[in-house]
């Protein structure tokens, strides 16, 4: 899942950016609204945090130019302002929920995941199944054929990747613009590394990720366990 924060406080961009690479999401950061407006619209993301009064171009305007721009990303506005007025104001905008500063980073993680879910029709709130593999998005724990496995996490983002689109291809160069938070070459061999190490960790045999010979990866859930 690739987020992208707008947000020109400097502490608060650390703090949030940090958190969410944490929780393994790819993070994008812009500090004033122009470079924000810039990669949401040249880059797919899963979901937007931006913040209200940002520089450059404030954060209801960017979102009111996303939506005219017919950018469905769901957003998530984060602003020092409590009233009413100001939480329709970025609801009328275009904005699908809204955070008062100061938050708590455990509320903001809940609330991006309702957004991702929401946008993805995902009736799972907190765990994704495929097969005999489970990998719970809230504890951060995975068992695979009824084991508990641990995962570093790079390797829990790329799972929760291929269990998102589970029995269809993925392309590295998907996985690198969702698990990782920039662009790499897609030559690079970054996904190759981790996705040997994933294997090693739960399917040690390559029956459950299919390399698709010149695509990418396909994750195939086994059934019969």
């Amino acid at each position: 899942m690739r987020v992208l924060v707008v947000e020109d406080d400097a502490k608060i961009a650390s703090f949030v950016v940090r958190g969410l690479k944490q929780s393994g999401y790819a993070v994008d950061h812009a500090a004033d609204g122009e470079t924000g407006l810039a990669l949401v619209e040249s880059t797919e993301y899963d979901a937007a945090i931006v913040d209200v009064m940002l520089p450059k171009l404030d954060g209801i305007s960017l979102v009111k130019r996303m939506r005219a721009a017919r950018k469905p990303t769901p957003v998530l506005f984060l602003s020092a302002r409590s009233s009413v007025d100001d939480r329709i104001k970025g609801l009328q905008a275009g904005g699908d929920d809204y955070l008062t500063k100061p938050f708590a980073f455990s509320e903001l993680v809940a609330r991006v995941q309702a957004l991702i879910r929401r946008a993805t029709q995902s009736p799972e709130t907190t765990r994704l199944v495929a097969g005999d593999v489970t990998l719970d998005l809230v504890t951060r724990e995975v068992s695979c054929a009824g084991q508990s496995v641990e995962l570093q996490p790079r390797e829990f983002a790329l799972l929760g990747f291929l269990l998102r689109h589970a029995g269809r291809p993925v392309t590295k160069t998907m996985i690198l613009e969702h698990v990782w938070d920039y662009s790499f070459d897609p030559q690079t061999n970054v996904v190759d590394v981790v996705m040997s190490r994933l294997r090693a960790k739960i399917d040690p045999d390559h029956r459950r990720i299919e390399t698709v010979r010149g695509v990418g990866y396909t994750f195939r859930p086994l059934q019969n366990v």
